[in-house]
């Protein structure tokens, strides 16, 4: 999926990640149960800076979560509309962020703060750069008011975020 382009004595070695490689990832998420895929960049889970593809379809679900307070997150469209919500720690919706390749397509969330990502139909794919390595133990703590991926009030939950404002709760 990502091209290796081997440099000669003058150009270094380079990833390239073309139209191809964005339609298979968003091919892939369109059959994960999950309706998302993502697609690493580095080399391995240990590295310094991880930077990864990420794709979704419209309706996934994506758990507000933090970071540690060191683990800031760069995310960049690169096709499609996406939101990026962020809440108070007790789950009231502070800010909404829309993102598209061509209108605002950057946005740097801050470590520690409690955000969540709505895709747009009907699809949208992001690049994500943050602070490495990943350890699943460590990497997210999901909020404690949002409900579990899979859980019976998930999807009446990813319906609410679709819409909500600045200033809401979600009130199951």
């Amino acid at each position: 999926m990502v091209q290796w382009h081997k440099g000669g004595e003058n150009i270094s070695d380079m990833k390239t990640v073309t139209s191809k490689t964005i339609a298979e990832v968003l091919s892939g998420a369109g059959l994960s149960p999950r309706k998302r895929m993502n697609l690493n960049l580095h080399e391995e889970l240990t590295d310094p800076i991880n930077r990864f593809i990420n794709a979704g379809h419209a309706g996934t679900y994506v758990r507000p979560h933090r970071h540690q307070a060191d683990k800031w997150e760069l995310l960049t469209a690169l096709r499609g509309r996406f939101d990026v919500l962020t809440f108070t720690h007790d789950g009231e919706v502070t800010a909404r962020f829309s993102l598209d390749p061509d209108a605002a397509p950057v946005i740097e969330v801050s470590g520690g703060s409690w955000h969540t990502v709505v895709f747009h139909a009907p699809a949208a794919v992001m690049l994500e750069v943050k602070p490495g390595p990943y350890d699943s133990r460590t990497d997210k703590e999901f909020a404690w008011w949002a409900p579990e991926e899979g859980a019976p009030a998930a999807t009446a939950f990813a319906r609410w975020l679709e819409k909500a404002a600045v200033g809401e709760t979600w009130r199951q």
